[in-house]
């Protein structure tokens, strides 16, 4: 069997890392016996100036992207399909505003090291885009590790402090100067780059390329 590294950059308030991720699992489901595929869950923040009370979602994407209410409710309900595609569920009516994820990535990082980065994404994705809830939001925070399989106090005395800030930002910066501007941005073997939330075929056959080479 093979094993290949995958780095998954990702933000957690980003509607096409939810499907993506979704899709990767499916896609190493089918390759199951064949190839073993290792991930890890690296930073990316699409609003790192984003204050800790976030903004209204429509305003932010007018802002931002220049688009209409009437756009933004067309890519919402373009997402919603894709995600139940995937098994994943979208609630847009309980999501009403975009929110700093610096704290939710310096948890992923230490979740990283104690073995349960992958638990932890899921539930920050599930509590951002179907519960509706703030991900900057410290005893939300706290509640996901712990249903992550982490210790809570812990967890509470990792975002108390500044602890893994600076290999977060470090890793942050890494992909950007590595010509990561958009995510999702799934890197196999440090070689192959597939972008965007693809379908669960796209994944496959990059992780088979991959598991050739």
């Amino acid at each position: 069997m093979k094993t290949l590294k995958i780095d998954f950059v990702s933000d957690v308030s980003c509607p096409w890392c939810a499907i993506g991720l979704k899709a990767l699992e499916q896609a190493l489901q089918q390759v199951a016996g064949e190839i073993h595929g290792v991930l890890h869950f690296q930073p990316f923040e699409l609003n790192p100036q984003m204050g800790p009370e976030g903004q209204d979602i429509d305003e932010h994407l007018a802002e931002k992207y220049g688009a209409s209410p009437e756009q933004s409710a067309r890519t919402r309900e373009a997402i919603r399909a894709r995600g139940a595609e995937v098994g994943f569920d979208f609630r847009m009516d309980r999501r009403s505003r975009i929110y700093n994820t610096f704290d939710a990535h310096r948890l992923l990082h230490w979740a990283g090291l104690e073995g349960r980065q992958q638990a932890l994404k899921h539930l920050l994705f599930g509590a951002y885009f179907t519960d509706g809830a703030n991900p900057g939001d410290h005893d939300l925070l706290v509640r996901l590790a712990a249903e992550a399989g982490l210790d809570p106090e812990q967890a509470r005395q990792v975002l108390a402090s500044d602890a893994y800030a600076q290999e977060t930002r470090a890793q942050e910066r890494y992909y950007l100067e590595q010509g990561i501007h958009s995510v999702p941005a799934v890197i196999i073997n440090d070689r192959y780059l597939v972008q965007g939330g693809q379908p669960a075929a796209a994944f496959e056959q990059a992780l088979r390329r991959a598991a050739a080479d």
